[in-house]
């Protein structure tokens, strides 16, 4: 059990924050900025001895995210919101997805690069792919958009597989359970944007 523990710990660590963060997401809770910049500052660590060196430099870019995340959610503002309301849950503006597609295929091609020219990578395609749609989720994150869960259900299940895979079990379970949590955070957050306008 020691040796298990000895080999897993930071799995486990990591995975329990995980867990806390997606309840606080789920909740819409402002919070949920705290558990994530502790989070990927340890996942760094985590992914990069696993040769998941994709995932590594996106939990540098989520520890930054975080940040801003926070930022917006405190101090941000949106059209028709109210005088001291915080920043209200909405869906993105159609102008926005024609940018955030272009951006997430620059991403996803430019992280491909990376890794395949500057790592020993063995799943450079998938790895890519989720670091690039993760940069969009959490943009929609940060911004409060609905779709924000869509972006993520794709990217949990793929990091699941790539967490099984890899030999990160815990991680690979709670992603699974991210699935899970996704669809029910979209119904949540879809009903709270209702009652926002009651």
């Amino acid at each position: 059990m020691t040796a298990f523990l000895s080999l897993h710990w930071l799995d486990i660590l990591t995975t329990f924050l995980g867990l806390i963060y997606i309840v606080l997401e789920y909740r819409a809770s402002i919070y949920l900025w705290a558990v994530g910049i502790l989070m990927p500052l340890l996942d760094v660590w985590l992914y990069y001895t696993h040769g998941l060196y994709g995932d590594a430099g996106m939990a540098v870019y989520y520890t930054f995210a975080a940040l801003y995340g926070f930022i917006v959610w405190r101090f941000g503002r949106k059209h028709g919101q109210q005088e001291g309301q915080e920043l209200p849950i909405t869906h993105m503006h159609r102008r926005l997805y024609l940018p955030a597609i272009v951006f997430f295929f620059v991403a996803w091609g430019a992280t491909y690069w990376v890794l395949r020219t500057y790592t020993n990578s063995s799943v450079p395609l998938l790895d890519a792919f989720t670091n690039a749609l993760s940069f969009v989720g959490l943009w929609a994150l940060a911004r409060k958009y609905i779709e924000q869960w869509g972006f993520w259900i794709v990217v949990d299940v793929i990091s699941c597989y790539l967490y099984i895979i890899k030999g990160i079990p815990f991680k690979a379970g709670l992603y699974g359970l991210y699935v899970v949590i996704a669809v029910a955070g979209y119904c949540k957050w879809k009903r709270i944007m209702h009652q926002q306008y009651e």
